[in-house]
């Protein structure tokens, strides 16, 4: 698949926010009053236009993986638990920040962030799908609102100014950490005691969700008992365990009620190993030799079951740095015993790409396309070889038809941007290029595209007519978003 330009660490965002916010509920052993609490103050529909915001101002810092193939398989990983979740109100997002760091966290409106380095230290599938179920229950319960409500009866304006240090912290963290602090007058330490005292509730309706998902519940116990004893000495803790402490009680607690639900043993998960080697290969910052390295031990100790997941995170190793016929000896077994395999469909494409083997790609990705018409990696990919290609018209007509299902998709406007410039095409240039500053809340450059465009659209066109109803809506949602950043 086509890469875009590599994220920058995700510095301290997630750190901070689910340090200062993430974990408030009553009492740990019964459920929340949920339609009483924070309702007064913060209502779901505007939890759904902060989370909104946020996402915009994270596109901008660009922390995102935007990798179709990852997306695809936290998307439905997210959504299984989802599914199998009690109280869900909003719509859910989960995504991947580029971060080598072990965390995870929750924000307004559903969106739920995962660090890649989270992958290199979940042993199995259900370990990761733990750690996601926890954070579901932190949106569930409305933890986040509930706490600025807590906040706000403590202090006067508390609730406004630490929403507005959030939207700081997005776009400039080292500022959104100063003004954070000034404003709550809170110590990180008092905030850490009220979490301890309360992470046990999303432990327990996660590890409900969980065994409802059919993962195993003692995941969760295992997972978090793994890494409070692996930082048990150490004074340097990873922001997962600042900003979810795992005293012994708490894990004896996860175990206990873990206990509660049938054991389950469950064979390796192929997609999560792939996602994994995928991970290791290209977002967790490796050299190559490190990540070989990496690769070459792993395969000293995988079962022989196991193994072909660690060969196809070789070839994307290989793949990266030029290696082709490293890359091809290692991805031809794969897509032989897995044709259908997105994974290997993405890499071997990738491969047929580089050496100009236009045809061969095309004819495979329309096959697969015949078996799974909805996945976004089979349309990107189409799309993207065929632009490479050359067949311009084809590829333009996926890419509209995807980006209209899809219109928060950096990926498909990047690639409708690229289509449009090399056709010499400069109006829908400008207009995907207005999309892609939209998703990262610049709304001025959107809007200024947008106008170039329909200045340069045949006057009367369809696509003149098109690019001005688009800049109405961008000037609505300009004032919405200013108006609400004006509210603090």
């Amino acid at each position: 698949m086509f890469q875009l330009a590599k994220a920058p660490a995700y510095l301290l965002l997630s750190a901070l926010l689910t340090t200062s916010l993430s974990a408030i509920a009553s009492n740990a052993t019964s459920l929340p009053d949920i339609g009483t609490t924070a309702a007064s103050t913060l209502t779901i529909d505007k939890e759904i236009k902060y989370g909104d915001m946020y996402m915009r101002m994270m596109h901008a810092s660009r922390p995102i993986i935007n990798d179709p193939v990852l997306s695809e398989y936290i998307q439905d990983l997210g959504h299984k638990l989802v599914a199998n979740a009690d109280g869900v109100k909003t719509p859910f997002n989960f995504f991947l920040i580029q971060n080598y760091e072990i965390n995870a966290f929750a924000l307004f409106g559903g969106n739920i962030g995962v660090h890649s380095g989270l992958f290199l230290h979940a042993k199995t599938e259900s370990e990761l799908a733990s750690v996601i179920a926890h954070e579901i229950a932190h949106v569930t319960q409305r933890h986040l609102a509930r706490t600025l409500e807590d906040r706000a009866n403590k202090k006067s304006a508390t609730m406004a100014a630490m929403i507005g240090s959030l939207l700081l912290v997005a776009a400039a963290p080292e500022a959104g950490i100063a003004a954070l602090h000034t404003t709550t007058a809170i110590s990180i330490q008092g905030m850490l005691n009220h979490t301890r005292s309360h992470e046990k509730e999303a432990d327990r309706i996660g590890i409900a969700t969980l065994a409802r998902a059919g993962f195993n519940p003692q995941a969760m116990p295992h997972f978090f008992g793994r890494l409070a004893e692996k930082y048990r000495y150490t004074s340097k803790l990873p922001p997962m365990l600042l900003s979810h402490p795992l005293p012994e009680s708490r894990i004896a607690d996860s175990r206990m009620r873990a206990d509660n639900y049938p054991s389950v043993r469950l064979p390796p998960s192929e997609r999560y190993l792939l996602a994994k080697s995928r991970i290791v290969a290209r977002n967790l910052g490796f050299s190559q030799t490190s990540a070989l390295n990496w690769f070459n031990t792993e395969l000293k100790k995988a079962a022989p079951n196991q193994r072909k997941e660690l060969n196809y995170g070789k070839s994307l190793v290989y793949l990266d740095n030029g290696q082709y016929a490293k890359a091809q000896q290692l991805l031809l077994p794969l897509i032989a015993s897995e044709p259908n395999n997105l994974f290997y469909i993405d890499a071997i494409t990738d491969l047929n790409l580089y050496q100009k083997h236009y045809d061969k790609a095309i004819t495979r990705l329309e096959k697969a396309l015949q078996y799974q018409p909805e996945s976004s990696v089979l349309q990107l990919n189409l799309a993207n070889v065929l632009l490479e290609a050359k067949h311009y018209k084809q590829s333009l007509s996926i890419l509209n038809r995807y980006s209209y299902q899809h219109p928060n998709d950096i990926n498909g406007w990047a690639l409708l941007a690229q289509n449009y410039a090399k056709q010499n095409q400069r109006a829908g240039e400008l207009a995907a290029m207005g999309e892609l500053a939209a998703l990262r809340a610049q709304w001025k450059l959107a809007i200024s595209n947008y106008t170039q465009a329909a200045q340069k659209a045949k006057l009367g066109s369809l696509d003149q007519a098109r690019y001005d109803a688009r800049l109405d809506q961008l000037r609505i949602q300009q004032s919405q978003f200013e108006a609400l950043r004006s509210s603090f």
